[in-house]
């Protein structure tokens, strides 16, 4: 409706009159071979690329009138236009501010109005992104520009070229140190060290950026600083590329800044293959990691409007490539879900339209990857309050506003699809689909946690060193079966041994002394003291000789001995709490699993489940969950479920003992059918719990609730 008044309101009046401060000149043509032009506002330095036919019509404003100038436009040349098309053009003109206030007086007050906005609209989009410009710098570029013209220079590319080989080659032999200097980095000191060379290199970045527009011919305004989402980066105002006609002149400038960078990262990485230890090899490290990363991770992507967006565009020499690439693609997702039979908002050749909507997309979803990290990152690195308000403000801003827009222009298609039979079917088919994907989000599935398990007898005694000691006896070996109270092994320890003979000597000395009491009468006076020396004594003595029981290792229960090491010999030594063997009680077998937070909400006792041993031993195993322990574990007695056994279980060493990284619990399970072969003896393998049913949408629900829950306490 507001377009239509706009171009009801041009056809009324006369055309406005263009700013007499402009500037037209000839630009490159298009891939398609069409001309175009660059129409610039000095006032601003904006630069806006038309095309033929908004040329022709504006060498012809000055008719003052839309049909003449169609009816001129189609005389003179090959085009043919529409009066319509001269509104558009003179709307265009309006809507960017390049004809005279005075004609559109009121349309630019409400032009004006309505890019103040609120006081809030003017908050949010001051953090999201604005500019603070800090120096001139054309006159000094012009100044320095002999100084680093040798940069430039065929030899000096040359040179670096063999400095990258160089230095690649040195840097790859000396590969281990590199990666040890790297972990050494990982400090307060390195970060700051990092943050000073990230500051360096982009400095240098735009310096290239400004030195090649200015050795073009080109003048650079300004130079500062852009906060986007309140992270600082440096900008070049490079907008005079756009007077280059050479669309390689203009990727010269647009790529000089990478290529600063590269150059930067290859000279560092030669000096510190070359320099001794100190400072300066130290900085050139930094300056070398720092550059490659910068370049090919931020600077060389092409789906945000950095460095490698610009050096596409002008390599394609297709300006505006994430809007037209986006209209496009709009375009199409529309065809697909509403088959509208609208015309293309611009003719491509068939392997050209398709790459470009291929390209939408994955700038789509990389954009949904980044805004949403930023998120994260802006709720983390604010007070807690803010850093919520500032996750909703992305979410909303960068991914939900630009859905709800589409979305908005999806109303405004009924009345075509009302009128086209084929939309209608198109319509009700993308229904069907959009609403069967959303059943499966709450259509129960049947419950299926796999983890891996430890099929064991049910009752098991680990045999432990008490203490660093030698191995005495051996009576037993492995697979031999034992009766209760049977020794297993026999262990001694020089330490308490020693101790024990000690106390002994002791007691054996008071004992005289308490004979002889009767006969001094230095002796008559302590003896109280002595009978209670005496009975302390006989107290630890009694307590190591315990101690040294623990060294006589016999089996609580009959059973079968395993696990022994075949290495274990009379006479070796084993150190404390090292695991010697395990005895078996034949019976009953059970099964032991850990499982993560997500996955113990659904198992509950009496939920059935299979085990298959990992080399597909013996039958395959039914089984029903006994027990699940409702705290989590703080050690993982099961060794072979852990990481460094090729378990599960993501653990760390600590004391001897196996710590779980994240929080696990302990799930028990009864053998319901016969072993077999599998029988009195220990097995790895995948196991299976049948647990119940939940929704997709349920679990993510849970999930985010969870998140909620732990991150609402202030």
């Amino acid at each position: 409706m507001g377009n239509h008044q706009n171009i009801h309101w041009l056809v009324a009046m006369p055309l406005p009159s263009l700013r007499e401060e402009l500037e037209l000149q000839e630009s490159s043509r298009l891939t398609d071979g069409q001309p175009t032009w660059t129409l610039h506002d000095p006032v601003r330095n904006l630069f806006f690329q038309i095309d033929w036919s908004t040329f022709e019509i504006l060498v012809r404003w000055s008719l003052d009138d839309p049909a003449l100038i169609a009816a001129s436009v189609n005389t003179s040349t090959t085009l043919s236009l529409e009066p319509s098309s001269v509104e558009s053009v003179a709307k265009f003109l309006t809507e960017n501010q390049l004809v005279r206030a005075v004609d559109v007086a009121e349309s630019f007050e409400s032009r004006l109005r309505l890019s103040r906005g609120s006081w809030l609209h003017w908050i949010l989009h001051n953090y999201l992104f604005f500019r603070v410009p800090l120096f001139k710098p054309d006159t000094w570029l012009t100044r320095m520009l002999p100084w680093v013209r040798p940069f430039f220079s065929r030899a000096f590319f040359i040179s670096s070229a063999v400095a990258l080989v160089a230095g690649l080659v040195l840097a790859y032999k000396q590969y281990d140190r590199f990666v040890a200097t790297l972990i050494d980095t990982v400090s307060m000191e390195g970060v700051l060290a990092y943050a000073l060379a990230l500051f360096s290199v982009k400095v240098l970045h735009e310096m290239g950026h400004a030195f090649m527009a200015k050795r073009l011919g080109c003048r650079v305004p300004t130079m500062g600083v852009a906060f986007l989402v309140l992270w600082p980066m440096a900008y070049t105002d490079t907008n005079e590329t756009w007077r280059l006609k050479n669309p390689i002149d203009r990727l010269r400038v647009a790529s000089a800044g990478i290529s600063t960078e590269l150059i930067v990262a290859i000279w560092a990485t030669l000096f510190w293959s070359l320099l001794p230890e100190g400072p300066v090899k130290g900085a050139a490290f930094f300056l070398a990691t720092t550059s490659w990363t910068a370049t090919l991770i931020v600077n060389a992507s092409p789906f945000m409007r950095f460095d490698g967006y610009f050096i596409v565009c002008d390599f394609l020499n297709m300006p505006n490539l994430h809007a037209r690439s986006f209209a496009l693609a709009r375009w199409k997702l529309r065809e697909w879900l509403f088959d509208l039979r609208q015309p293309k908002p611009e003719y491509f050749s068939k392997g050209k339209e398709l790459s470009l909507i291929a390209f939408a997309f994955v700038t789509w979803l990389y954009r949904f990857i980044v805004f949403l990290g930023i998120a994260v990152l802006v709720y983390h690195f604010f007070v807690k309050v803010v850093g919520i308000l500032l996750f909703l403000v992305e979410i909303l801003w960068f991914i939900a506003l630009p859905i709800w827009r589409e979305l908005k222009e999806w109303s405004k298609f009924w009345p075509i699809l009302r009128q086209q039979p084929v939309s209608k079917r198109r319509v009700v088919m993308t229904v069907v689909a959009v609403a069967s994907t959303c059943s499966l989000l709450v259509i129960p599935i049947p419950g299926r946690v796999g983890s891996l398990g430890i099929l064991r007898p049910a009752t098991v005694w680990p045999l432990y060193a008490a203490a660093g000691s030698k191995i005495e006896m051996m009576p037993v070996a492995e697979g031999q079966s034992v009766e209760s109270g049977q020794r297993l092994l026999e262990l001694s320890s020089i330490h308490v041994h020693n101790k024990l003979e000690l106390i002994k000597a002791r007691i054996a000395n008071m004992e005289w002394v308490a004979s002889s009491s009767g006969l001094d009468d230095v002796f008559r006076q302590k003896m109280l003291v002595n009978k209670e020396e005496l009975a302390t004594l006989r107290k630890e003595k009694r307590a190591v000789s315990e101690e040294l029981s623990k060294f006589d290792l016999v089996s609580p229960f009959s059973g079968l001995v395993v696990d022994l090491d075949p290495d274990y010999a009379v006479g070796q030594w084993v150190s404390g709490k090292e695991k010697l063997a395990m005895v078996l009680s034949p019976g009953s077998m059970v099964v032991e699993t850990y499982v993560d937070e997500e996955a113990v909400r659904r198992i509950k006792t009496g939920d059935h489940a299979t085990f298959v041993t990992e080399g597909l031993e013996g039958p395959r195993l039914a089984l029903r969950v006994e027990q699940v322990d409702a705290d989590a574990s703080r050690q993982l007695t099961l060794a072979m479920l852990s990481s460094q056994a090729g378990g599960h279980i993501t653990s760390r060493e600590k004391n001897g003992q196996l710590i779980p990284e994240q929080a696990v619990y302990r799930v028990l399970l009864n053998v319901e059918t016969d072993p077999g072969s599998l029988k009195d003896r220990v097995w790895r393998g995948q196991l299976v719990i049948h647990c119940q049913s939940q929704t997709i949408a349920e679990r993510y629900l849970r999930h985010a609730l969870m998140v909620l829950a732990r991150e609402a306490g202030f």
